[in-house]
């Protein structure tokens, strides 16, 4: 048990947290934090008051009914409306370290995600789309590796690559490694000015525009005082904290969530395509709260309002290709609730 939380100490260093927050230790208080920083220490993103960094997660999401309305952009393909009861998430995420040492680090991540549709009317399951996406959840499982690399006092690198098998498969089909795989990678270089300031510049290859695309991303973490600090990648996510204590924390922001799944709809027209792939983007703002349970054991609690950005259906083997279906739905509240362990203060410590 020591030797896994002391694992968990090294995933803090690293700051493994999707989608590539680099996030730092939360010493017993900012006060007595400041009066042990090392002067000497090698750079990292880090910076003093952010939250302690998530070894094991568990997540629940639940977003309440909204209605979706489906338009064909094919001649073939008719439009149609229906109503979502609820939507259900469920994710769980491990990290543990590969390599630990001052100068290098590697962290291997993987999780699991599912997502599924509960539909008001069962007529509505005539319509292809929405039969499919009430009788196979959307499924996703992954694996990643986050590479820390100080170079001096100053200056890091960060880079992490990820795998991710995602799709509507079940027990009932083989899982594709040609269908379903999709990658996606970041890589930032930044400077550490001060125990309380660190940025960085780099770039993303990711689905969070409901597509592959090459992107830029800004590292911006401070700590501006004993309460309040930022934590940003822009822009995919940008979040302010709020320090009640070292074991309340308060968030403020928005985060920008996508992904691509491989779907398999065997009637007309969509049996003609070889691969059918659903792109969805959404842009979430978002109010959560971090309070620990019991030393190593914390739970957060998340409500927001999500837009939707892109909901539709697409020829999987053309990627500029015109959509088959573009769907409207609803902007909506959602609700999460979470369990995640962190390192014990006395690890961190040692």
């Amino acid at each position: 048990m020591k030797r896994f939380f002391l694992w968990l100490g090294a995933v803090a260093l690293v700051g493994a947290q999707e989608p590539v927050r680099a996030q730092g230790l939360f010493s017993d208080s900012i006060r007595a934090a400041r009066a042990t920083v090392d002067p000497q220490e090698l750079a990292n993103p880090s910076v003093l008051g952010q939250g302690k960094s998530k070894g094991v997660v568990i997540r629940y999401e639940r977003l309440p009914r909204f209605g979706m309305h489906s338009r064909g952009q094919q001649s073939n393909v008719e439009d149609a409306r229906a109503d979502v009861l609820r939507s259900n998430r469920f994710e769980f995420k491990a990290y543990a370290p590969l390599v630990n040492n001052p100068h290098f680090k590697l962290v291997l991540g993987g999780g699991y995600f599912l997502e599924e549709f509960n539909y008001k009317e069962p007529a509505t399951q005539e319509y292809p789309l929405y039969q499919r996406l009430e009788d196979k959840n959307l499924r996703s499982l992954d694996a990643q590796l986050v590479m820390l690399r100080p170079i001096n006092h100053k200056n890091y690198i960060i880079f992490r690559v990820k795998g991710e098998l995602n799709g509507d498969y079940g027990k009932d089909n083989k899982i594709s490694l040609t269908r379903y795989l999709r990658t996606s990678m970041e890589a930032i270089y930044g400077w550490k000015k001060s125990p309380y300031l660190s940025y960085g510049v780099g770039v993303q290859l990711g689905y969070a525009f409901g597509r592959q695309t090459i992107y830029p991303a800004l590292l911006y973490n401070r700590t501006f005082n004993d309460k309040w600090g930022v934590e940003a990648i822009f822009p995919a996510n940008v979040t302010f904290r709020r320090n009640f204590s070292e074991k309340s924390l308060l968030y403020m922001g928005y985060r920008i969530d996508g992904a691509t799944y491989n779907i398999n709809i065997d009637t007309p027209p969509f049996n003609q395509y070889e691969t059918v792939e659903l792109r969805k983007s959404e842009i979430k703002g978002r109010l959560r709260w971090d309070r620990e349970i019991y030393d190593f054991l914390w739970f957060g609690l998340e409500t927001g309002y999500r837009y939707n950005h892109r909901f539709n259906l697409y020829d999987g083997r053309r990627r500029t290709a015109n959509p088959l279906i573009e769907t409207h739905i609803k902007d909506a509240v959602f609700f999460n609730v979470e369990l995640f362990l962190v390192p014990p203060r006395r690890f961190l410590k040692q």
